[in-house]
């Protein structure tokens, strides 16, 4: 039955029949040299028991170990059928060693030959057996174990063929592993280096400006010196003329010098402040270190019209990376404040998504913007808070501001977030980001994302701005002493949604006393 069960398993996909110098696939199985190569003449190169496609006709490798099983599995076949036929009697040639006698029996006890004799002396009372007997149990044994021999070959070569394809992806992983690290850390130093040029241009520069100032001043200090020599010496020569009427008509001559201007200081930042964008590209990268990245986002949602229910939003389960865990530990459900919302905005989910429309929605009032523009409700003091939003396309900017962010629209302004030294935004631009704070701006390229974080630290100073598909990214940190609360601030263009996404489980925060005060006052 063993037999049967190993043949089965020597048996060609294609042939039905024992392996014929059995050769190896790719993919791992076996066939006839003769019947892959048949079969592969007349249809496409794949592997006829798994299909896996070849893209060119592979190298046919013999398959040593299986070839030898096959074989030793015939003449097995063969020893079984001379097996079945009567054995010949006792070798007449061969003696006792005790007796000298011709021998006749096996004595299993001792496992020899023996004669007559010592079934009477030395193997009275032993197991004895016939020799013909005695074989055909102990042929029957070696084949029991001739196939268990076989089956742990097999066995074997595919455990080696599986440890040899592991220890190939291993291989694979660990280069691809290393080229990861390799580049992502030439990529670090470029960007070090490429910052350090930058810094060491505009410090050369900030130098030869301050030496050319220092030159002209030297000059001009130079010059009237000069003229206060020659003035110097007139007077002296003057003075030494006998003649009053000549000294008279000579002083009328004399022109002082004009007095000495006032030196102007040097353009020279002596505190290094060309180092401040070194410093802060520095601190970016140190955070990105700290943080893990890991972690595919995926937050999308209808983008609803007009005519929407309003309900409110629906939370929709998502895989969270460890770095977004923590930022949610401070996480803030927002909702906009429709008494600022332009009068093309329409609110809806109760306040946390809105609109441009191309009509309008509300009446104006002094506290509504002009601009494409909404504040949020809630505005933070104090604390560390963390929010999301989802943008339904590129234009869009969001920030936060103090309180007193102007309403009325100036000639040539779409916006004013982070147009002054009061606020703080990041527009969502077609090929990348744009900064925005104290009217300068720094652009971050990149494929914008439709999901996005912002981290309000009120403690240590610092907004930051994230990117959370396909995973989190740091885009930039603002570092600042905040003097008064900041509330979220929005800018849309016509035809896009901001939806405010919501956790069930965020904490409520509590405004502090004091804060009520900023909303009372008028905007300028």
């Amino acid at each position: 039955m063993a037999t049967l069960q190993l043949e089965e398993k020597l048996v060609c996909a294609i042939c039905l029949e024992l392996y014929r110098e059995a050769v190896t696939l790719p993919c791992g199985h076996n066939f006839c040299r003769e019947c892959i190569e048949d079969h592969w003449s007349r249809k496409e190169v794949d592997c006829p028991q798994c299909r896996t496609p070849f893209v060119q006709r592979p190298a046919l490798h013999k398959n040593g170990a299986l070839c030898d099983v096959v074989e030793t599995l015939r003449a097995t076949e063969g020893l079984g059928a001379a097996a079945a036929e009567p054995l010949p009697g006792p070798n007449p040639t061969a003696r006792c060693s005790r007796h000298g006698r011709a021998l006749e029996l096996y004595c299993r006890t001792e496992r020899l030959c023996i004669c007559c004799a010592c079934t009477v002396g030395q193997c009275q009372g032993h197991r004895r057996a016939l020799p013909d007997v005695e074989r055909r149990e102990q042929e029957k044994q070696l084949q029991e174990q001739l196939v268990e021999n076989w089956s742990q070959a097999i066995q074997a070569e595919e455990q080696l063929q599986e440890l040899q394809q592991k220890s190939a992806k291993i291989e694979n992983s660990a280069h691809t592993l290393t080229l990861a690290v390799s580049n992502k850390v030439t990529c670090l130093l470029r960007a070090l280096e490429a910052q350090r040029d930058k810094a060491l241009q505009s410090i050369e520069r900030q130098k030869v400006v301050a030496l050319q100032q220092a030159m002209e001043s030297k000059q001009r200090l130079q010059d009237h010196l000069k003229r206060l020599a020659q003035h110097t010496q007139q007077i002296q020569e003057l003075l030494t003329c006998p003649d009053d009427m000549s000294f008279l008509q000579r002083s009328l001559l004399l022109i002082p010098p004009e007095s000495l201007a006032p030196v102007p200081s040097l353009k020279w930042d002596e505190d290094a402040g060309q180092l401040n964008e070194l410093k802060n590209t520095l601190d970016q990268i140190y955070q990105l270190l700290l943080r893990d990245e890991i972690g595919p986002v995926s937050l999308r949602d209808a983008d609803p019209g007009p005519k929407e229910p309003r309900g409110p939003l629906e939370p929709v389960p998502r895989p969270v990376c460890h770095q977004r865990k923590e930022l949610k530990q401070n996480y803030r459900n927002l909702t906009f404040d429709p008494d600022t919302a332009n009068h093309h905005f329409y609110l809806s989910c109760q306040n946390q998504r809105v609109k441009h429309c191309s009509s309008s929605q509300h009446t104006t009032h002094p506290g509504r913007f002009q601009l494409w523009q909404v504040l949020c409700t809630q505005g933070f003091e104090a604390g560390k808070h963390y929010w999301e939003v989802e943008v339904s396309d590129h234009s869009v900017t969001l920030g936060v501001t103090y309180p007193r962010l102007a309403r009325k629209n100036l000639p040539g302004q779409t916006d004013n977030i982070g147009r002054n030294s009061g606020s703080w935004g990041l527009r969502v631009q077609e090929d990348g980001y744009q900064v925005w704070h104290n009217n300068q701006a720094r652009r971050i390229l990149g494929k914008p994302g439709h999901l996005l974080g912002m981290e309000l630290d009120l403690t240590d100073g610092r907004l930051s701005f994230y990117s959370l598909e396909p995973r989190v990214q740091l885009l930039h940190v603002f570092n600042a002493f905040f003097t008064q609360p900041l509330y979220p601030v929005f800018w849309l263009c016509e035809g896009r949604t901001i939806t405010l996404c919501q956790l069930p489980e965020a904490k409520p925060y509590s405004v502090p006393q004091g804060e009520a005060q900023y909303l009372g006052q008028e905007p300028r």
